[in-house]
């Protein structure tokens, strides 16, 4: 064996000094790896690898490449097992040639050993020039060394098979090598090696694809118990597939025992209604049904999807589970189902205002059902809001319908929804009323004197009884709404021309409240103006900071046949047309001041020229209306700035 040793060094000096021996040369790609070495500078005469880190740095590679060590530990294991004695040494180095693990005989590490081969050490072509992990490394692909094919003197003596490992994404992450003396070269080593590698890398890919199922399966599980809502899907025989913890509560089941069972043999008997909606080939969307558990019951929206496959095979059901209240929030967030005024909004120091916000802050207090009176603009909408607001009932659901603006055929879906094919064009699953969504909330039903005459004996059953059969269904549905009704029309009077039900007109009526209109409390004018102009300027991106008298005059002479609603928008429209930061007569519409000269013109006329008989007559004035400027100016005929003027003329304080 020494004299073999003796040949390969010699084969190996030739090579180095004259490029050939006895017909023996080598690889254009090992020839192209010893000129790499050489403009490394590496010493081709080392010793031994002179670049082996410490144990704290080696564990932090091991750290880096746990998954490639547990993986590569286990198949050179088996390696060796079935090599033993055999003198090879089975190593695996990291991406940058670093040794991490080496697994073999105690002759075979000692071989090793003798050129510092061990964990630690570098054997990258730059510090050990070339050799097999080297080469692996710099060309991606298996390869096998001869002794004297090895750039450094100290490897010459030795045999090397080694194979890169790939990742899943094709990045070289380490190689695998089996090395042994020179004179145990064979080629059934190289297929070991690139065997080896490549269940190692199978093996990885197992393991990752396991983790990220088992990841995915814990975000789904971490996911579904995170929604508030109950989830559960089915079988096509009922049995649970998955539920979380919610459904489970809702449910009134063991949630631990329940994937596998069939849903009928885990809730009590009673809730053959339940089964037979959710095991049908229907959807159903927020359907209100009662659950019977074992203790209690409780009433729940249920919405399912059946899964059907492509030949239309029933597959399952998922189901959807959530508390009514719950399912009520959700829908009252989506379809802005809310009140948000509140007495506090509502501007006017008038008498017969005030009174009004007294009954109604009184009737706020009660749970009856109301009547608002009052002309079109005068704000009904804002009192129903404020009403609901200041109630029991204040964090439920408020719902206005405007029956004047809804079709004839539409209202009776709308307030007491519909099943699915009740008629063309129904939502699949059907689709809930608002008296159903409001339930233990508030319904504000506007212009109610424009509602049908049949729909109003509807209306009436449900105020009286308290329950809903959708169009088209069956199913009665309990609710507890309150009912707050707003109309501008003498309903005493739609009564006796018979175009209202006298009965509904008795149960809505348990409180009225009649809201005046603008011109009989003009006093709140000013109030109301500066309101408007604080809270509609900045969303115009205006600035108003002063109102001209005579804008007040003209707001004040003018009879507003819309009441607040089209105070609102001549301020809106004043705004858009002011230059300036304060609002004057020029930013009115045309048509208010007509109105006022005209009357101007007229009441004119009753104030004689005589001064002395003037002073009278506005001292009498201002007695009869108690001082109130505003009133006596419009019995005077004249402007405030100009009563101001002859209250000063006359000393009149």
């Amino acid at each position: 064996m020494k004299e073999n040793k003796k040949e390969i060094i010699k084969i190996w000096k030739s090579l180095r000094e004259l490029g050939e021996y006895d017909g023996i040369t080598l690889s254009p790609e090992i020839q192209e790896s010893w000129q790499r070495s050489e403009a490394f500078g590496v010493n081709p005469y080392k010793r031994c690898c002179d670049i082996i880190i410490s144990p704290a740095e080696l564990e932090e590679r091991k750290a880096a490449n746990q998954d490639l060590i547990e993986h590569s530990t286990i198949m050179m294991g088996h390696l060796h097992r079935f090599m033993e004695g055999s003198g090879f040494v089975f190593a695996l180095t990291d991406r940058d040639g670093y040794f991490l693990k080496r697994i073999g005989d105690k002759e075979g590490l000692d071989f090793t050993g003798g050129a510092n081969l061990t964990e630690g050490a570098k054997w990258s072509e730059d510090i050990m020039g070339t050799n097999a992990n080297s080469l692996a490394l710099v060309l991606g692909k298996p390869v096998q060394l001869l002794g004297y094919e090895h750039f450094c003197l100290c490897a010459s003596i030795a045999t090397c098979s080694a194979s890169p490992i790939f990742d899943k994404d094709g990045c070289l992450i380490g190689v695998m090598n089996i090395i042994g003396p020179y004179h145990l070269v064979n080629r059934h080593t190289m297929g070991m090696a690139v065997a080896t590698s490549r269940a190692i890398e199978r093996q990885m890919a197992l393991h990752n694809a396991y983790q990220q199922s088992e990841m995915a399966n814990l975000h789904k599980a971490a996911i579904m118990d995170s929604i508030s809502d109950g989830v559960l899907t089915l079988d096509h025989e009922g049995r649970i597939i998955h539920i979380n913890q919610q459904g489970a509560a809702n449910l009134g089941i063991d949630y631990s025992g329940a994937v596998g069972e069939k849903l009928t043999g885990l809730m009590v008997p009673e809730n053959e209604l339940f089964f037979t909606r959710i095991s049908g080939k229907r959807r159903l969307l927020g359907e209100p049904l009662v659950i019977r558990r074992k203790n209690d019951s409780v009433k729940l929206a249920v919405s399912c999807t059946p899964l059907a496959s492509k030949e239309q095979e029933t597959l399952g059901t998922v189901v959807i589970i959530q508390p009514m209240q719950q399912y009520k929030k959700m829908i009252e967030r989506i379809s802005g189902a809310q009140a948000k005024m509140t007495f506090s909004d509502i501007i006017g120091r008038s008498a017969d205002f005030e009174y009004a916000i007294q009954c109604a802050e009184m009737a706020a207090k009660t749970d009856s059902n109301i009547l608002l009176l009052g002309e079109s603009g005068v704000g009904k909408d804002m009192f129903a809001q404020a009403i609901h607001n200041a109630g029991s009932r204040c964090r439920e659901p408020f719902f206005a319908i405007n029956c004047a603006a809804l079709p004839r055929e539409l209202v009776s879906s709308e307030l007491f929804g519909y099943e699915e094919g009740a008629f063309t064009g129904a939502r699949k699953g059907g689709n809930p009323g608002k008296f159903e969504l409001a339930d233990q909330g508030t319904i504000f039903l506007d212009e109610i004197g424009e509602m049908p005459l049949d729909l109003q004996g509807s209306l009436l059953r449900v105020l009286e009884e308290g329950n809903v059969v959708r169009l088209g269904g069956r199913d009665i549905t309990s609710v507890n709404v309150r009912i707050i009704a707003a109309t501008n029309k003498n309903l005493k009077e739609e009564v006796r021309k018979g175009n209202f039900r006298l009965d509904l007109y008795y149960r809505l009526r348990v409180i009225d409240i009649k809201i005046p209109p603008l011109r009989d409390r003009k006093d709140d004018i000013p109030i109301l103006v500066d309101y408007f102009i604080k809270t509609i300027a900045p969303r115009l991106g205006k600035e108003i900071t002063q109102v001209d008298e005579k804008v007040l005059d003209i707001l004040s002479n003018y009879d507003w046949p819309g009441n607040v609603r089209e105070l609102s928008n001549v301020i809106e429209r004043a705004i858009n047309m002011s230059t300036e930061e304060t609002l004057t007569a020029d930013d009115i519409s045309l048509d208010l001041k007509c109105n006022l000269d005209d009357q101007a013109h007229v009441w004119r006329k009753r104030l004689p020229k005589d001064p002395e008989m003037q002073e009278q007559i506005i001292r009498s004035i201002l007695h009869k209306n108690n001082y109130n400027k505003t009133r006596a100016a419009q019995e005077l005929g004249i402007s405030r700035s100009s009563l101001y003027r002859k209250m000063g003329r006359f000393s009149i304080q």
